[in-house]
């Protein structure tokens, strides 16, 4: 069986994903990128999180293109309000999630 490095706990029973979503403070802001073109940074993501299925998942749910660049993610166009509520549904405090509109 194989146990968690963190938490000393099980895989399946491991509690460090959720304890990590409550102790994050998440920035979502945005970015102009080239010519122009509107770009949504989350960053403040700590590594317990799966970045890439976040990632999926926010595209997924706002039907954009996105990435993971060096632990953060990038989503095209503005979506500041709507990723902060995908994020509270995801499992994150919204009190944690800070949006800075500037670009």
């Amino acid at each position: 069986m194989n146990t968690c490095q963190t938490c000393g706990l099980p895989q399946d029973l491991c509690v460090c994903a959720s304890i990590a979503k409550e102790s994050q403070k998440i920035e979502v802001r945005l970015e102009k990128r080239k010519y122009g073109k509107p770009c949504t940074v989350i960053a403040g993501l700590e590594k317990e999180i799966d970045l890439k299925d976040l990632c999926r998942h926010l595209k997924e749910k706002l039907a954009c293109g996105g990435t993971v660049k060096d632990s953060m993610i990038e989503l095209q166009s503005k979506y500041p309000a709507k990723v902060k509520q995908l994020l509270v549904e995801y499992g994150f405090l919204p009190e944690m999630i800070i949006i800075k509109n500037f670009a």
